[in-house]
């Protein structure tokens, strides 16, 4: 994915009632932001950091302004939660994403379960359709990346249709986009929602497929790089 416009750099004065941020921008101009994320953002930012911004023309939008990266030591971190399911749809089209390799369509948004849309359903002639879930994931700490950064009742029910669909004979996998450079693991954050811990080790005892890959982000485009380990209490997929 390219971004359709150049990103602006600027300093981050504040975040405020989750989706609002004060940016100063490099020429001086302090300007209010979009913050596309709805979790807590722990280990993402703090006042006085750098980030990046983009910018639309769009007279409908009430902001102009979105912030897009959090930039650190050795890259970015990608804070727009509306960029993922693009990104690995992409990727999932040109074959980049080990185990999501060999579908002839990629569909998003699809309708399924119990009023729910997938984000992504991957077909072809031959194969059981594959209902793919994607989670934005950027909680860092010590050397591993953990979902969710708050509490998400909305996540478990996405786990509970998935096993759903693994019991209909069809194919389920879910895909957590390790949206930052560090961490050299994947686990699910037990201390912030052990529900959604319990309830994610269980999809994948009864056959949903969890992959995390890592994000590769540039201040003009982002794309999936290399998978990375998936370690559930005491065992590493």
């Amino acid at each position: 994915m390219h971004f359709s416009t150049a990103l602006h750099k600027g300093t981050l004065l504040k975040r405020y009632k989750r989706f609002l941020a004060d940016v100063k921008l490099t020429d001086g101009a302090i300007v209010t932001a979009h913050c596309p994320n709805t979790g807590s953002m722990e280990s993402c930012y703090q006042e006085g950091c750098t980030i990046w911004v983009s910018h639309s023309d769009d007279p409908k939008r009430k902001l102009a302004w979105t912030w897009e990266f959090t930039e650190v030591e050795s890259g970015f971190i990608g804070i727009n939660t509306a960029r993922p399911n693009q990104i690995v749809a992409e990727a999932v089209a040109q074959g980049k994403i080990p185990g999501l390799t060999g579908y002839e369509t990629v569909r998003r948004e699809v309708k399924y379960g119990k009023n729910s849309r997938i984000d992504l359903l991957l077909e072809a002639k031959g194969l059981p359709a594959c209902y793919v879930e994607i989670k934005n994931t950027t909680l860092l700490r010590g050397e591993s990346i953990l979902f969710p950064d708050a509490v998400t009742e909305r996540g478990r029910k996405h786990l509970e249709e998935l096993m759903d669909v693994v019991k209909s004979g069809q194919r389920a996998v879910m895909v957590f986009f390790v949206n930052r450079p560090e961490g050299r693991q994947f686990s699910p954050a037990d201390t912030i929602d052990p529900e959604y811990a319990a309830t994610l080790r269980k999809a994948a005892t009864e056959g949903v497929e969890i992959i995390a890959v890592r994000a590769l982000s540039a201040l003009n485009s982002m794309t999936t790089g290399d998978t990375v380990p998936v370690k559930l209490e005491g065992f590493t997929l």
